[in-house]
């Protein structure tokens, strides 16, 4: 399954880099995005590493998920696509 990163997940003042927002497209309202929880994310950088996440819970109520990575993400990742396992 793909899925793309939207944004950082944070308030007004504060970023939490290492927590990302993901959409994906066949998922379009909470119940489903609750199914998914516990799933890997992977995403691969320009430079060929990949970087690993697990989904954490939904975003709202439209669908979106809440993915925590293993590491800070860089603000390259936002706008590209992630293979969910």
């Amino acid at each position: 399954m793909e899925g793309v990163i939207v944004n950082f997940r944070g308030s007004r003042r504060v970023k939490s880099t290492n927590q990302m927002i993901v959409e994906v497209n066949s998922v379009d309202n909470k119940e489903k995005a609750s199914k998914m929880v516990g799933k890997k994310v992977v995403w691969k950088t320009p430079a060929g590493k990949s970087l690993t996440g697990k989904i954490a819970s939904f975003h709202g109520n439209s669908g979106a998920l809440r993915v925590i990575f293993e590491t800070g993400m860089p603000g390259q990742s936002i706008g590209k696509k992630v293979d969910i396992e």
